[in-house]
């Protein structure tokens, strides 16, 4: 386990708390093979600039599973307990499914996955799948020229590029869905 602070003091309560949640890890997925946890707070305006960023990066046989909880998500990330708390807890649903995929336990959906686009910006998006994994994608990546069309609540179906870009996991499609068929489906896998 490895543990970097980006323009945050490193704290001892912080890190024994980090290292308890990574301990609790292993209860969701036997097999971990390294565990990578960036504590930061990016560079941004005054207004901005006290929140917190964690990014873990959990690497299990064959596959790297990445959480990055932006601060942007959420207004209660001037508290590090609490974004830590945030990420952990959607690492370990994430380590729980796999572990269930691996298992065979659950069933995997035909078609593209679905989401929410949770941030806009000029240039880019992120869209927020069901497990909580946040998704990067650009103008081209949206179908019919539709980029300018979502907004924040969209929902939207996509497809995932294999590796990952800058901004981590990215979409190489993603098209806008009615809100109802995302309701239905929902109601289907219940």
């Amino acid at each position: 386990m490895e543990i970097a602070w980006h323009n945050v003091e490193k704290s001892e309560p912080l890190e024994a708390r980090i290292r308890e949640r990574v301990d609790k890890l292993h209860r969701y997925f036997d097999r971990i093979n390294s565990c990578h946890i960036v504590v930061e707070r990016p560079h941004r305006s005054q207004h901005h600039g006290k929140e917190f960023h964690l990014r873990i990066e959990v690497r299990v046989p064959e596959h790297e599973i990445v959480i990055s909880n932006d601060p942007g998500d959420r207004r209660d990330h001037f508290d590090p307990n609490i974004a830590i708390r945030d990420a952990f807890d959607a690492m370990e649903r994430r380590l729980e499914g796999h572990s269930q995929k691996m298992r065979g336990d659950i069933k995997t959906l035909t078609g593209p996955p679905h989401g929410i686009v949770v941030r806009m910006f000029e240039e880019y998006g992120f869209v927020r799948m069901s497990d909580g994994q946040e998704i990067y994608f650009a103008p081209n990546a949206v179908l019919n020229d539709g980029f300018e069309a979502l907004k924040v609540g969209s929902a939207v179906e996509l497809t995932v590029a294999e590796g990952e870009g800058a901004m981590g996991p990215q979409a190489s499609m993603v098209r806008p869905i009615s809100e109802v068929s995302l309701e239905s489906e929902r109601r289907t896998e219940i």
